[in-house]
């Protein structure tokens, strides 16, 4: 087979879960079909529309095409036809030679080719025909493929049946990541979310009966000042009566081009500190109930990774994290924050890692009136939050 010089193509969106980061990304809609949220900047000014069956069924083809020059490619190099790190380097490291299909769909291949994504925020609001039709033709090109996700919104969801639900799960779709970001309601409201906690426990029931995986996801410091005990009982009221496979956590942080952030410069909404936002979790933590959920805490933005585990029985271990973190003094809790935005730390015993130590020091030393003694200054707290603003 002759290369066709790496520049075959497929149209991708911008996002997915992290998650998904192994995942085969296969666009179904352009954007998103609410677009109001006002913590959410990432499909602002662009306009949603649903892509023909036909187009993406093209799209699904493409990938078959750049998968099997890729495999020709490793043939050609000795490799019977294995996508290892050598084919990698070859893909990747000839800036301009190869298309970023090509290089996303060799990056696939090397993590196996198993798992598939549906972008972009709402695949769900598709005709459960059309669909699953797509869904039939990328098991037919794609055989390797085990495991289908997709995003889908809590409103669309409660509106589709159990039985069209039961339907995409027989036609390959495993997994929906639903944004549920809050249970209540006054806080749904203000965030334009365009959901009800009612809403919300409807859609989650309907995935969770028809036998597809669920994944709810929950914005920690959503409330800020105003709402953040109401947040966490709230939410956790909600999920208690959905009793998803995963609830995952995922910090706010609020940048510039965020609605949000005008309400943040009026004072209207005051965001929380890291020790809050980790008081409001513990809050959180302890009021999920009667459920056999997976906490998950897979995002740079959450400043404690090890808050995560299997309910009921590891709902102590993740009280117990938060607790060590809180009785640290100031000068090793800030460190932490530190180390954590800037992607050094992963876990609380990070912090004994003399050398890291001696480097966030140095940083905290540069920043003007930092004062690593009682805390962050206000100077540095600023350069904390531009750093999570790096990460979304």
């Amino acid at each position: 087979m002759e290369i066709n010089n790496g520049k075959l193509n497929i149209e991708m969106g911008p996002i997915r879960p992290p998650s998904e980061s192994h995942s085969l990304l296969l666009r179904v809609t352009r954007n998103c079909s609410w677009n109001k949220c006002e913590f959410c900047h990432t499909y602002k000014g662009e306009p949603f529309s649903i892509r023909s069956v036909e187009e993406i069924q093209k799209d699904i083809d493409q990938v078959k095409n750049i998968a099997d020059e890729i495999r020709q490619l490793s043939w050609n190099m000795g490799l019977a036809g294995k996508v290892n790190q050598t084919v990698l380097q070859v893909i990747f490291g000839q800036p301009g030679t190869y298309s970023q299909a090509f290089q996303s769909v060799a990056a696939w291949l090397y993590f196996g080719g198993h798992q598939a994504f549906l972008q972009d925020a709402n695949s769900l609001v598709v005709k459960t025909a059309d669909l699953i039709t797509v869904l039939k033709h990328l098991k037919e090109k794609l055989p390797s493929i085990q495991r289908v996700t997709s995003y889908g919104r809590a409103r669309t969801l409660a509106r589709k049946s159990v039985k069209e639900l039961q339907e995409l799960q027989e036609a390959g779709l495993s997994r929906i990541h639903i944004g549920m970001e809050s249970g209540y309601d006054p806080l749904l409201a203000y965030m334009r979310k365009g959901v009800t906690a009612k809403e919300l426990i409807q859609a989650g029931r309907n995935v969770v009966e028809s036998g597809i995986s669920l994944s709810e996801y929950i914005i920690p410091g959503l409330g800020g000042k105003r709402w953040w005990r109401e947040h966490a009982a709230a939410t956790a009221k909600v999920l208690n009566q959905i009793d998803p496979d995963f609830i995952r956590l995922r910090t706010l942080c609020i940048r510039p081009n965020m609605p949000l952030y005008g309400n943040l410069e009026k004072g209207d909404f005051v965001r929380l500190a890291d020790e809050e936002v980790i008081e409001e979790i513990k809050l959180f933590i302890e009021a999920l109930e009667g459920i056999h959920s997976t906490v998950v805490s897979d995002h740079i933005l959450n400043l404690l990774e090890e808050v995560e585990g299997k309910l009921p029985e590891e709902k102590g271990k993740m009280i117990e994290a938060i607790a060590r973190y809180r009785s640290l003094g100031n000068k090793e809790r800030l460190l932490f924050r530190l180390g954590r935005r800037l992607g050094y730390y992963r876990r609380l015993d990070d912090l004994n890692d003399e050398g890291l130590r001696d480097r966030l020091e140095r940083m905290i030393g540069g920043v003007p009136h930092a004062n690593c003694g009682d805390g962050a200054s206000e100077e540095l707290e600023k350069e904390i939050n531009h750093l999570m603003e790096n990460y979304i």
